[in-house]
Order: structure tokens, then sequence, then C-alpha cells
């Protein structure tokens, strides 16, 4: 069994299901990310496993044991909050110890495991400051060594990084996992950011419409999205739309031509099929591609080290990368070219 087990969620807010039939195991020392737009359910799910929100059916265990009927104050669960949520009244050192403090801990104890904190976050001499002497970063960073002082056996993170600037984003995720590793707790991370979730996650879930739409690790996420939806909002993509015309070697016939993907696809023959590109599978040019398509360069978009290019394929849009290089720019708008596809970078969505 897993160590944090959600087993059939259900969560309605009046006549809308916000939560529907949730499904999911978490071992022991697992980071899983919650990955979805606003309003998919998965700060639903992760306030249900908190306690601050009654699931109407369904049940939570941990480590065995169900809690789904207790309290939050009584189920060993440290929660991060999107906007810090820290005493203003209270110094740095006062609120990482709240909670051992209505704990009842004895204050040498106390005072040791607040010290322990503050040099897990890189903040050990800032102790008797107060929120608002501090940086964005270093608010979430003591928010981050309050939830984690009782020394809870789970750890849920509700978008903690979403109100600072970029470069700080970057570095608190990385200094986030590196203490999840360090300490070995198991932790849910909620994020709208497809980016934060593919660079720390043991495992992502993909929500939509109050379902799991997808689980997997990140490059299976990124590589092999099942549906639509989640090729869509992981990362960018471009889809082709053809018939299938034999399911033994996967051949398939598109406006743009007929291609054959070398594998079987479980469909019959005749059944409409969508095929999904990352824009680095696709390559300007006649390279050692399966398939070539001739098209025309549309847009030419400078992103820095790479190049992202849109070129128009027998009516269909499609969007590729390329690295910049000083000695070689890219085609001109209106250009014609060709772009090559390996076979094996095909994506074939199961809702077509």
């Amino acid at each position: 069994m897993a160590f944090l087990d959600l087993s059939h969620l259900e969560k309605s807010f009046g006549a809308m299901r916000v939560v529907k039939d949730f499904n999911l195991g978490i071992d022991k020392g697992e980071f899983v990310s919650f990955l979805g737009p606003s309003g998919c359910g998965k700060t639903t799910v992760l306030r249900m496993v908190a306690g601050f929100e009654t699931p109407d059916s369904g049940a939570i265990t941990v480590d065995g044991k169900a809690i789904t009927g207790l309290k939050p104050n009584q189920r060993s669960i440290g929660m991060v909050f999107q906007a810090y949520a820290l005493f203003p009244n209270l110094t740095v050192a006062e609120n990482v110890g709240f909670g051992l403090k209505v704990a009842g801990v004895p204050k040498a104890e106390a005072a040791s495991r607040v010290a322990e904190m503050l040099a897990l976050i890189g903040l050990p001499d800032l102790g008797a400051r107060y929120p608002f002497q501090l940086s964005g970063g270093q608010q979430q960073r003591v928010a981050l060594a309050r939830a984690l002082a009782p020394r809870p056996q789970v750890l849920l993170l509700d978008e903690p990084l979403s109100a600072l600037d970029a470069k700080i984003r970057v570095s608190l995720r990385t200094e986030i996992r590196e203490i999840q590793q360090r300490l070995g707790i198991t932790t849910i991370f909620v994020t709208h950011d497809q980016e934060e979730a593919l660079s720390i996650s043991d495992r992502i879930v993909v929500m939509n419409g109050g379902i799991a739409e997808q689980t997997g690790r990140p490059l299976e996420i990124y590589n092999r999205p099942r549906t639509r939806f989640v090729a869509n909002f992981v990362g960018t993509l471009s889809m082709l739309e053809g018939r299938l015309q034999d399911p033994a070697t996967g051949r398939v016939s598109l406006a743009e031509g007929e291609v054959t993907l070398g594998r079987a696809i479980e469909r019959p023959a005749g059944a409409a099929v969508t095929l999904a590109l990352r824009p680095e599978a696709l390559h300007l040019g006649r390279a050692q591609g399966d398939i070539v398509l001739p098209a025309r360069v549309a847009e030419v978009h400078f992103l820095g080290s790479v190049i992202r290019i849109r070129v128009e394929a027998g009516g269909t849009s499609l969007s590729l990368d390329t690295f910049n290089r000083p000695d070689t720019p890219p085609p001109p708008l209106g250009a014609a070219t060709e772009v090559s596809i390996a076979a094996a970078d095909v994506i074939v969505l199961d809702d077509a």
C-alpha cells in the first residue's frame, strides 16, 4: 500500500463537482506535483489532504492510518501557502516555532529545532527579524521552515512560488527540492507552471476538470502525453489530423500527404488519428527523417539560445525549434522549405 493513499475522492461545491473519483498512491519520500489550470481541482484535493475541506466521499490514509475524519491539527501534515501566511507580529524564530509551541514542545527542544530549521533554509542569523523585514523569497523560506518544524509525515505546497519573480522562483524551487530530498519527506506540490513541475518532480499528476488526466514521470508526461489536453498543456505542440489506413504499420493519411510510423496503432482502419509533434522533433530541410513535408516559413521568433520557427505545411501550422547559431541565420519569412520528422518522435494521442 502507498504511504499516502487517496482513494475515490469526490468533492462538490453546490451543483459543481470539482473533484471526480480521484485516486492516487504516493510512496514515502516521493515528490509529486499536481499540475493544471485554475479551477481544475488540484488545490481542492490538496485541501482535502490537509483537512481544510471534507470529501463528499472517498478515503485518505497516511502510513496505513485513516485520516479522512481527522482535524487538520491531528494529521501530522505541514502546509505552505501561496501567500506565506506568516504572523506579522511574531519574529522569524517565533513563526518557525509556532507549531512547536502549540504542540507543547519544551522550550529548549523547540529552540534547538528552530535553529536547525533556520539553518536548513539558509537564514540562520535572521531569527530576530519580523516578516516585513524580509524579501518575498525569504518569507517563503520561513513559511517552509514553519511547516517542517513539527516533523510532519507529509508536506503540502500550494503554489508557493507564484508570488515571486522569475529568477527567485527558479532558485527557490531548487532549494525546496534539495530540502525535500535531504529530509526524505513525502511531498505534494501544486502548480500551474509546467516548467516547475517538470524540473523538480518524481511524478506529475496533470489535472483537468476534476480528474487526473495523466499521471507519470516528467519525461513520460512530456514525451508521451496520452490526451490532447495533456499534450497542449505541457509544452508547445503541433498537431496533424488524419485517418488510419493500416493499423499494423501505422500508415496514416494526412492533408499534407501519407506517413508511415512503422509501429502498430491499436485502432480500426479508417479511424480518426491525431499526431502530435514537439518543436524539437521537427527539423528544417531534408534531414535524416522518416517523414518530409513541404512547408513555407510563416513566423520567426528569437528566444535567445533557441529560435522558434512556425511553418505552414498543407494548411497546418507547425512549430519547430532550432539552436541560435550566429553564422547560420534563420530562413526569411515566406521562404519555401521542407521539414523532416523522425517517425519515432511522432506522438499518437489516445483521444483523437
